[in-house]
């Protein structure tokens, strides 16, 4: 198991960042209901963590994308962390927002940029793909050039791996689904029952969860 997300995982239950409710489902933007859910913008509240997490996109910013001459972060919930990353790696930041704004300017593309730089993509979380890919489009057709995206954590769903690789799109997590249900586990976090509710949930998500009121 990788160390950072490893680490990460372990911060995201410490917090209490993931939820379970499989009596009484959460419901996604996208209409799936889930068992789980994840908050990563309480890692914000925990100077350790997001400094943590900080550090470790940064790490991973140098590693896969030496030639990035800035981050963007994705409205609402990877705002701040881009901006850290952004603060460490000394490199401009720009937010984007998920539509046009509707008054002021008119902008979904909030800061400073030019076209044909090199930008690294910071989300939160991925869940099936859409509103963050609505992202490295809109960056791409202001003139940018995509490098990648990062995010703290995904639950790894086909739908969302089928959706980058449409997109041309590299995807890199810190952490993911299978690290936190194990690291979940193993610190008697969730039981024997959740994890077999979690595994049922993950084979078919689309559909889970329709039979309950």
């Amino acid at each position: 198991m990788d160390d950072i997300a490893k680490r990460t995982a372990e911060y995201l239950l410490q917090i209490n960042a993931i939820k379970l409710q499989p009596a009484k489902p959460f419901t996604w933007a996208s209409g799936w209901r889930s068992p789980i859910y994840c908050d990563n913008r309480k890692t914000l509240s925990f100077p350790e963590v997001r400094t943590f997490i900080r550090d470790s996109f940064a790490a991973r910013i140098r590693e896969l994308y030496p030639a990035a001459d800035m981050i963007a972060g994705v409205a609402t919930g990877a705002i701040a962390h881009g901006a850290l990353a952004a603060d460490k790696l000394a490199l401009p930041f720009i937010y984007v927002r998920s539509g046009v704004k509707e008054h002021g300017l008119g902008n979904q593309i909030e800061g400073y940029y030019e076209k044909g730089q090199k930008v690294v993509v910071i989300e939160d979380l991925i869940s099936t793909g859409g509103s963050s890919l609505g992202a490295v489009r809109a960056l791409r057709e202001a003139g940018c050039e995509v490098l990648g995206m990062i995010a703290i954590f995904t639950y790894g769903f086909g739908k969302a791996s089928d959706s980058f690789a449409a997109e041309g799109c590299r995807l890199d997590t810190l952490s993911n689904y299978g690290v936190l249900v194990e690291m979940a586990a193993a610190t008697g976090y969730i039981s024997n029952n959740d994890v077999e509710t979690l595994k049922e949930w993950r084979t078919n998500p689309s559909e889970w969860g329709k039979d309950i009121q």
